[in-house]
């Protein structure tokens, strides 16, 4: 599978109305233009096969709870899943091949892979994209209830949401409405691709950042900052021409930028 096609198919998936973008299906055709030989239907016949096997034991009166708790035993006891606490930047965590095989990630790639087979169950779910958390929820209004897939599954309420956050950041935090808004599918592919960059950046990994950034201006082609983003890297690495053209596109979009000095500066060094 070649780079380009892997980054087609997964523009192809994201083009459709959100509500039907496939979301396991975009996140592995990201995988797969890190991994060129992965195999998209073997993966997705495998969260098939997960839900398969859910599906006889759920209860005949599908209450949301109850739903939920079968799922959990199935997922966190029977096979294993579990959040990567000892290497939570690894980037396979962000893989969800690898996240499948290994049946470890992190809240947003565990998210994908549960909201998937609740998807597959008729049960559908949605992701909640906290301050430093992501969790999911029934799709239906008033809900009430959270499922914290990081964490095997615990059940959160909405103080137990406030309590997390406080456990997170170390200080009292206020529960706002909007912390407990739900998320599109472009959003989480998103988070998932932001989460790589950083990790990358981070690696001083600047080819990977850079593929990451391509697969993010997919999603949002006029995003400045990711278009800045890419041009620095560009410039990292000597290539001239991409970079010029992209600090250019950042500065034509924003060109009273905080930044915008610097970046004429870097501009004025590429050309003369």
């Amino acid at each position: 599978m070649d780079y380009q096609i892997a980054w087609q198919n997964f523009e192809q998936e994201i083009n459709k109305a959100d509500q039907d973008i496939n979301l396991a299906k975009a996140a592995l055709y990201f995988s797969q233009a890190e991994y060129p030989y992965l195999d998209i239907e073997a993966y997705l016949d495998k969260l098939e096969q997960i839900a398969d096997k859910i599906e006889p034991k759920l209860p005949s009166t599908r209450y949301p709870l109850k739903v939920i708790q079968v799922i959990n035993h199935h997922l966190y006891q029977e096979l294993g899943f579990r959040g990567n606490n000892e290497n939570y930047y690894d980037p396979r965590n962000s893989f969800l091949n690898h996240v499948i095989d290994r049946r470890l990630g992190i809240p947003i790639s565990l998210a994908v892979v549960y909201l998937d087979i609740a998807k597959r169950l008729n049960f559908p779910m949605v992701g909640i994209g906290m301050p430093g958390h992501f969790i999911i929820r029934p799709d239906f209004e008033d809900a009430g209830i959270f499922v914290d897939v990081f964490n095997q599954g615990e059940i959160l309420f909405p103080q137990d949401c406030e309590a997390k956050l406080q456990q997170l950041y170390q200080q009292p935090v206020k529960l706002k409405p909007e912390f407990l808004n739900s998320v599109s599918n472009r959003q989480i592919l998103s988070r998932m691709l932001l989460n790589l960059k950083q990790i990358y950046l981070h690696q001083r990994d600047f080819l990977r950042a850079i593929a990451i950034i391509d697969g993010m201006l997919l999603l949002s082609p006029d995003n400045a900052n990711e278009l800045r983003d890419r041009g620095l890297l560009y410039y990292e690495l000597n290539r001239w021409e991409e970079s010029c053209q992209d600090l250019e596109s950042y500065l034509t979009i924003l060109p009273n930028a905080e930044d915008a000095p610097m970046i004429k500066m870097l501009l004025n060094k590429i050309k003369y």
